[in-house]
């Protein structure tokens, strides 16, 4: 079949397209040097690296959801998750690290979002990897400034009555917001109820939403 369009093609037929692999940076040669090091000493094999790996690749925004509709349903696991968010994870079975995990309740007059002004930290043990618009100079550092405007960005508009708390991750101390909860899924059960809650709402650019 002809192509549509004015590229080079390859022997092959397909449009030519040059290689963009680029040197490897000095970080990148001395991770490698490190990983082939540990596993020639036997301190670690190349198995349990690509587990690991696989295990990180994983995570995704699910976990934080069962955690929210798990504080929905049970009082007594919100106040634990509001006291020690990293614990009551723990106890959970999510393997969240030795990060400081704070987790924020949206109410009817507070509402919480979440940022990293400095680079993309972010609890990716819990909503996986965070999205290109989080990592933006443009939302790190507007986010701070006009919070209100960003979020009318996202679909949310708020009265001057609701109080806006931005809250800035750290290389140690990441957030999770817990979203108010809307009365039209009370009742449901937890499965039910984490498909309700999203990756935005828990950074708290978005709303929970019932599943389409």
């Amino acid at each position: 079949m002809p192509h549509d369009h004015h590229e080079p093609l390859s022997p092959s037929g397909h449009p030519y397209r040059a290689d963009d692999d680029k040197d490897l940076s000095y970080w990148q040669v001395m991770e490698i040097a490190v990983r082939e090091l540990l596993i020639e000493k036997g301190h670690i094999s190349a198995t349990q690296i690509q587990d690991q790996i696989n295990t990180m690749d994983a995570r995704s925004p699910a976990n934080g959801a069962r955690l929210v509709a798990k504080a929905w349903t049970d009082p007594a696991f919100k106040y634990a998750l509001i006291e020690d968010a990293g614990q009551a994870s723990r106890n959970m079975g999510f393997d969240i690290g030795p990060m400081h995990l704070i987790a924020l309740e949206n109410t009817e007059k507070v509402h919480n979002v979440i940022v990293c002004t400095l680079c993309s930290c972010y609890p990716r043990n819990l909503l996986g990897l965070p999205p290109d618009w989080y990592k933006s100079r443009a939302y790190r550092s507007r986010a701070v400034v006009e919070p209100r405007k960003v979020l009318s960005e996202f679909g949310l508009e708020f009265n001057q009555k609701i109080q806006i708390r931005v809250h800035d991750s750290t290389a140690d101390m990441r957030y999770i917001v817990i979203p108010y909860q809307p009365a039209e899924s009370e009742g449901l059960s937890e499965a039910e109820l984490a498909k309700w809650i999203t990756r935005d709402s828990m950074i708290g650019v978005g709303l929970p939403r019932a599943p389409a």
